[in-house]
């Protein structure tokens, strides 16, 4: 067969092509089919290319730049350099001094970080552990490699726990990371009950702590939990602390302390006797409660998940599951089982937890209904029991109001309640 008589067209791997419509002045270069003109895409191309380059600056090979970090030596390809950091593209082509020297010497970066950052630039591969994290974020905003920066943020935003949310935060906002910033400070408003137990909580100065209690999106289900952190900071150094307890105090929504917990701080706590003007501020605040003032500042607002609860029901037999719904990202969560398994059972939330109860638990030999009451912990996904109901109530109705939780109603075997408890 002649060679201009036909041709034959296969797939390979690794390409991607798409035909183009040749036009009118052009003739095929095979006159067996009209196939047109060919785009490739090589997909391995990019990566192939930046291994060889990885491999020549292993080598010294084509290296036109020596970068000095302490000790160390490090060969690299300006362009390399430059393509992957606009620090370096400044260096090597704004007319600084760099741009004529073949050897750079950087400072504030350790040549361990600098390894790794040279070997992204490279590879586009990196490693982020606890131990180079803190060293490796700043580098990498030094030199603005922002994939390394996001890499590091998303790390630590996975690491994010009651014993270090404060520190990576103010580390977030030290180096300008202002996603990672938001999601840690959301993170301690949620947690913030667990988190002033923390080391780095009773670290705080007064002025981080203030800010910090003064936020509306604290998730407490108590005013007297905000009072008892800031007592337990100024505690922590309290020679030196007690006297900035009537600049803390105000940041405390004291309005929302009950009558009988006020009393209790102004004749009790030790921290009080040492400052009369915060005495004198609370007395005054207790006799407005008494006298059902108007209160003059605004509820917290806690900045937590919406979740709607799912708890028992029945098929074939009781059931102990516990499923939340978040209305926000409309997904089901799998939570803590119930203790013991119930279905006509009553729900509600109050404070910040879940409440089951009553129902009847109905397995095979077994058919009884229960004056159970179970609190559900969202922020330890945890079960723990309360007191008992005065009597069994199966499809009971459970309401809140004023923050007391009410049982209507309801059933024990063929009796029918018409009481209501609380």
């Amino acid at each position: 067969m002649d060679g201009d008589e036909g041709c034959s067209y296969g797939s390979t791997n690794g390409l991607d092509s798409s035909p183009h419509k040749p036009s009118q002045s052009q003739s095929p270069s095979c006159n067996a089919v009209d196939l047109g003109d060919m785009s490739f895409m090589m997909v391995d191309y990019i990566k192939d290319a930046m291994k060889a380059m990885d491999m020549m600056r292993n080598h010294h090979m084509l290296t036109d730049v020596v970068l000095e970090v302490g000790a160390e030596l490090f060969h690299a390809h300006r362009l390399v350099l430059a393509a992957a950091s606009p620090y370096f593209k400044a260096m090597f082509t704004g007319g600084l001094r760099e741009c004529d020297m073949n050897r750079v010497q950087l400072q504030g970066v350790s040549a361990t970080v600098m390894a790794r950052l040279i070997h992204f630039m490279y590879t586009g591969r990196i490693r982020v552990t606890e131990n180079t994290v803190c060293q490796l974020l700043p580098a990498a905003t030094m030199f603005q490699i922002t994939n390394v920066i996001q890499a590091c943020c998303d790390f630590l935003a996975r690491q994010l726990d009651p014993s270090n949310a404060i520190g990576i935060a103010t580390f977030a906002e030290q180096h300008g990371c202002t996603e990672l910033c938001r999601k840690a400070n959301q993170y301690i408003e949620r947690h913030f009950i667990q988190i002033c137990h923390e080391e780095e909580f009773l670290q705080l100065n007064c002025v981080q702590l203030i800010t910090l209690i003064k936020k509306d999106e604290l998730n407490v289900q108590a005013e007297e939990e905000v009072y008892k952190a800031v007592i337990k900071w100024v505690r922590y150094d309290e020679d030196n602390r007690h006297v900035k307890m009537e600049h803390i105090i105000s940041a405390v929504r004291c309005q929302f302390l009950t009558p009988k917990f006020l009393n209790d701080q102004m004749t009790n706590c030790d921290v009080l006797r040492k400052t009369p003007a915060c005495r004198e501020y609370l007395a005054r605040i207790f006799k407005d409660l008494t006298l059902h003032k108007k209160l003059a500042v605004k509820e917290r607002t806690p900045n937590t998940p919406r979740i709607i609860y799912v708890a028992g029901g029945y098929f074939r037999h009781s059931l102990n599951v516990l499923e939340g719904y978040n209305v926000d990202d409309k997904t089901w969560h799998t939570l803590d089982n119930l203790t013991v398994p119930r279905s006509g059972l009553g729900g509600a939330f109050l404070k910040g937890s879940f409440y089951a109860v009553g129902g009847r638990n109905n397995t095979q030999g077994n058919s009884s209904d229960s004056d159970w009451v179970d609190k559900y912990n969202p922020a330890k996904d945890q079960w723990r029991p309360c007191s008992p109901m005065s009597v069994a109530r199966n499809r009971v109705g459970v309401a809140v109001m004023d923050d007391l939780l009410y049982a209507v109603g309801g059933s024990e075997g063929n009796k029918y309640h018409n009481s209501v408890e609380l």
